[in-house]
């Protein structure tokens, strides 16, 4: 996955995340468990991202970044 697949899946993603919240009257159960899904995906996306233009700045092949585990993004400081 090169850095323009990544951007278009954060889009989507993005859109998505939108679509939810922007709903009026609540959301159900499962649509509240979706944009949790969808939360922690972005974080995963933006993770992989970060790990690319990290590696291509420094002479690394960024083909080589993985999508880390949700654990582990999720567990981040801010």
């Amino acid at each position: 996955m090169d850095n323009e697949e990544i951007l278009d899946d954060i889009g989507a993603l993005v859109e998505e995340e939108r679509t939810l919240r922007q709903r009026t009257g609540g959301l159900l159960p499962e649509e509240r468990a979706r944009l949790a899904e969808l939360e922690v995906r972005l974080d995963q996306c933006w993770d992989l991202l970060r790990q690319r233009r990290a590696k291509a700045e420094f002479g690394e092949d960024p083909d080589t970044a993985a999508l880390r585990p949700a654990t582990e993004v999720e567990s981040y400081r801010n």
